[in-house]
């Protein structure tokens, strides 16, 4: 039988489809939720702090840590000579050679983690320092890079380009973001017998974690042991990034026989984790009548760091979101995997997607200024239709839902009435500017590299029920739906749940936070252990599996309840297990970069917003007035978590495209490095008209939990309109048809140049 459900409405649903608060929501608001460093310390703990490098490039000719060994309350300095096996997996940098600003070079654990802090600062250093390469275009000019160049196309687009009579071209900059987790990266390791090691640790990827520091200290993965009970917001940020400090804390409690802890001060996290990649993109595109694309070549210069980390899949992923919601019957999409002297990029909410999108949204823009139409009408006349729904990759739609999900955000929003209203509005404000623009998302959900997951599911013998997943809660649901998915499989209550810490010690090997994934693993726990309770019916009970449903804390056998604690309790006299572990891994993704095709997804989430705001054109701030998001969710499993979700991602999506802007000096040195100086989006920047749907579909087509789908990195791109909507409103400036030289983020700085690029149309 199928997992899935099938493409009907099911009105027996009890727990699914209802909208749970999440697990946590009480504890996150009220302050009660544990987070690493509020894990209380086991006696004895020390405390860890990093001796960051502080050049971007050069070499190391001098470390004398005699003064900070020797300082009040040190128990030990570690360096990579410390390091028992694989040095690469060690917490430090490679050798003596300074790879960027911040680089870990060593680090001193102490009784009390300010006299860690103190005596990291006792080291004497020297180094011989070296140019640093910092920006994309220095390296793409000293061919300093990560990997080859990659490319993805469909057709002659160079050839198609040349036989068009409109063409339009363009370049711009878009800028990376911080994860700026509520939580900062931390980690205890706490010993045990026969060395045995217990790390509790904020990342998103448990399994990692194991392995790396097994690999670090030369032991097997049966002695280590990592569990997460939350993250404090995940992103990406606490995947490869994470485990960087759980290594420095395994060691630390390697070499001392001590449990210890690491917790990064907030501008030590700024210089030392990944972020977000920024690029440097051009585009070139030929047109058809109606502004409809018959060819386009994009490329894109990402600033990778001094490493791939979880940044390679995100500039594939960018690659196959360049198309977002469109069909482009030639396409060429092109990477430069630019080597600087920065923090290595990381994975990031959307895993590039929002980035590939958005330089076909500047394209769309521009061709609407260019022929002087209106950008929703551009839009529309390119988007994915019938006998247009294959992408440049080869992958088929697998429905065709944009043109009648941006009709219905057209009429729900009352777009072509509003959009009167601004030109009105900017014909009679010489000031303050109004933008409007409509855009639509196409996101791929799935990959080849993220799609596994375990789950462990235990029935109790007083009929309460257990759950320990591969995958981590990081704010996104996983654990809140997870518990629905098993409360209706059961039908039992939520409060008979309990969801307990993600541990490798019980669900082992768990990479994935995605949902989908985790929630499948579930459902296949659950089935198994309920076809050992049906075979049980059947054999003791005499009653047929067809005529057996599990329902509001009862059994029913066929005419004759029962209640369900007394129905586990007589499967546990019958030695019936209760525990079955659940393994999940969507098998109809392939995906072969070198030849640029495949199905790269397990399926899309589709979705569309239309924002509006107004700016200041002679300081540059600007105000979003009203958000309308439609977002398709499948058959959703909790839509008040996935409301939130969309939210929450729209936010994010906001913050990286108008005020997060990270910003190096030339010797390499990250100079926006706490809150002060680096601008997260704040109740200010929630839209003060804001409105979100979801879209009313018929479920998910991929076999997925229920026929849901996962919203929360597609919430991102969502954010790409409030970014056309500032373009929008620069542009009515001029009355010509020039594009306004916006990067992103459109800050308030960022606006200005813009404007001013543009004159005042007179």
């Amino acid at each position: 039988m199928s997992q899935a459900e099938p493409l009907l409405h099911n009105d027996r649903l009890r727990t699914v489809r209802a909208p749970a608060v999440h697990d946590s929501a009480i504890r996150h608001v009220s302050g009660q939720a544990l987070y690493v460093d509020d894990i209380p310390e086991p006696p004895g703990t020390l405390h860890v702090a990093p001796g960051l490098a502080p050049v971007a490039a050069g070499r190391v000719t001098g470390l004398d840590l005699a003064a900070a060994a020797a300082a009040p309350g040190v128990v030990a300095v570690l360096t990579g000579d410390n390091v028992p096996s694989v040095r690469e997996e060690g917490p430090f940098g490679a050798g003596d050679a300074v790879a960027f600003h911040g680089d870990v070079l060593f680090a001193v654990v102490a009784r009390h983690r300010a006299a860690a802090r103190r005596a990291v600062r006792l080291a004497r250093l020297s180094t011989t320092p070296a140019m640093a390469i910092i920006d994309a275009e220095d390296a793409l000019a000293a061919d300093s890079t990560v990997a080859p160049k990659i490319s993805v196309h469909r057709g002659d687009a160079a050839m198609e380009i040349l036989r068009c009579d409109w063409r339009v071209t363009g370049q711009f900059r878009c800028g990376g973001q911080e994860h700026f987790a509520l939580e900062p990266q931390s980690a205890l390791a706490v010993p045990g017998e026969d060395r045995h090691i217990t790390i509790h640790c904020a990342t998103e990827e448990p399994g990692a974690v194991r392995r790396s520091v097994a690999a670090m200290l030369g032991v097997s993965e049966a002695t280590i042991t990592v569990e997460t009970r939350r993250i404090g917001g995940g992103f990406g940020g606490k995947a490869g990034p994470a485990t960087q400090w759980a290594r420095l804390a395994a060691l630390a409690a390697w070499q001392t026989g001590r449990p210890c802890k690491v917790r990064l001060e907030r501008d030590e996290e700024f210089l030392t984790t990944g972020k977000r990649i920024d690029y440097r993109a051009e585009y070139n595109a030929g047109l058809a009548e109606r502004g409809r694309i018959a060819a386009a070549e994009m490329t894109l210069v990402a600033r990778m760091g001094q490493g791939l980390d979880g940044g390679g899949a995100a500039v594939e992923r960018a690659l196959l979101h360049a198309d977002n919601a469109y069909f482009i019957p030639a396409l060429r999409v092109s990477a430069q995997r630019m080597r600087t002297q920065t923090v290595p990029a990381a994975a990031f909410r959307g895993l590039g997607g929002p980035e590939g999108a958005l330089v076909t949204e500047r394209l769309m823009d521009h061709i609407a200024r260019s022929l002087g139409l209106d950008p929703l009408d551009v839009r529309k006349e390119n988007l994915y239709g019938p006998g247009r729904d294959t992408t440049h990759y080869g992958m088929q739609l697998d429905e065709v839902v944009l043109p009648t999900l941006v009709a219905e955000l057209e009429r729900t929003s009352d777009y072509r009435r509003r959009r009167i209203e601004v030109q009105r509005f900017n014909e009679t404000s010489p000031i303050l500017r109004k933008g409007l623009a409509l855009v639509p998302a196409k996101y791929g959900v799935g990959a080849p590299d993220a799609n596994r997951a375990t789950a462990l599911v235990e029935l109790c013998h007083d009929g309460s029920l257990r759950l320990s997943l591969g995958g981590v809660e990081g704010g996104q649901g996983l654990s809140i739906k997870a518990a629905q998915i098993a409360a209706e499989e059961f039908g039992l209550p939520l409060d008979r749940l309990v969801i307990a810490p993600t541990s490798t010690a019980v669900a082992a090997g768990g990479a994935s936070s995605g949902l989908d994934s985790n929630l499948s693993a579930v459902l296949t726990a659950c089935k198994a252990i309920k076809d050992r309770l049906y075979d049980f019916a059947e054999e003791v009970l005499k009653v047929d599996r067809e005529r057996i449903e599990f329902r509001d804390e009862e059994v029913l056998l066929g005419s004759r309840p029962m209640a369900f604690a007394a129905f586990i309790e007589s499967a546990v006299a019958h030695q019936v297990s209760l525990t079955a572990t659940g393994v999940h891994a969507v098998p109809e993704i392939e995906w072969d970069i070198d030849k640029g095709l495949g199905r790269p997804f397990h399926y899309f989430a589709y979705g569309a917003a239309c924002a509006e705001v107004t700016i200041d054109i002679m300081t540059g701030e600007r105000r979003i007035d009203r958000v309308d998001i439609l977002q398709d969710a499948g058959r959703s499993v909790n839509p008040a978590v996935d409301r939130g979700q969309i939210e929450g991602g729209f936010l994010m999506g906001v913050g990286w495209l108008t005020s997060e802007e990270l910003v190096w000096d030339s010797a390499g040195r990250l100079v926006t490095r706490d809150g002060a100086t680096y601008a997260v989006p704040r109740a200010g920047d929630v839209p003060a008209d804001f409105r979100v749907e979801l879209f009313h579909s018929g479920g998910n087509r991929a076999e997925t939990p229920y026929r849901s789908k996962d919203v929360g990195d597609a919430a991102v791109m969502l954010a790409l309109s409030v970014f056309s909507a500032i373009g929008d409103a620069i542009g009515s400036i001029h009355k010509g048809g020039a594009m306004p030289r916006l990067n992103a983020p459109a800050t308030p700085e960022a606006i200005m140049r813009a404007v001013r690029s543009l004159g005042d149309g007179a």
